[in-house]
């Protein structure tokens, strides 16, 4: 399917679920993230959720982060240049949604993309190969164009791979892996 035809699909069936299943879903795939090798990282972005959208609830993710004394980091998009700007999540962080409704902190201790280590990526679909379809913005795809190569991408979500993206292009960032509630998608060899 193209990326079009899967948005279409997966905005369809996350609309679908109810408030409560998506909390049940997301405590799920909170707790097998505990399986992925990265817990020797020190730095994990994570990305703040669109609850009217239905987006993956990372609250318990972020408090497991925190419980293990990890840096965490979260996102502002400047929908004008297509860049995100990252800051260091803390005690006296700020989060007020955007126009967007996208919670963002604020303002407080910014980071350069190369200082994080995994980042956890929102998402509509992704396929069996590791590529993912998000809102079509681009945001991700830049902002992973900027870490480190060895950055760990981890998509979050609520279904299992599609089997092929058919529209996937070299500029799109590939995951290195995709938690759902049901497994772990593993698309980098090296990183088992």
């Amino acid at each position: 399917m193209t990326k079009s035809e899967l948005r279409i699909k997966y905005r369809s069936l996350r609309t679908a679920l109810t408030y409560e299943q998506v909390a049940k879903l997301s405590l799920d795939i909170s707790n097998r993230t505990l399986e992925l090798p990265v817990w020797d990282k020190k730095v994990f972005h994570v990305f703040l959720p669109i609850v009217e959208k239905k987006e993956v609830d990372t609250e318990i993710l972020l408090n497991v982060l925190l419980g293990r004394d990890k840096t965490v980091v979260v996102s502002k998009s400047d929908f004008i240049s297509g860049q995100m700007k990252h800051y260091i999540l803390e005690e006296s962080t700020v989060i007020r949604k955007n126009a967007y409704g996208i919670p963002e902190p604020v303002d407080g201790t910014e980071v350069s993309p190369d200082f994080i280590d995994v980042v956890f990526i929102p998402l509509l679909a992704f396929d069996e190969t590791g590529h993912r379809v998000g809102y079509g913005k681009g945001f991700y795809d830049r902002f992973l164009a900027d870490c480190r190569a060895d950055v760990v991408k981890i998509g979050l979500s609520f279904f299992e791979a599609a089997e092929v993206i058919s529209d996937a292009e070299t500029t799109d960032a590939r995951l290195d892996f995709c938690v759902t509630p049901e497994k772990i998608y593993r698309f980098s060899p090296g990183l088992q």
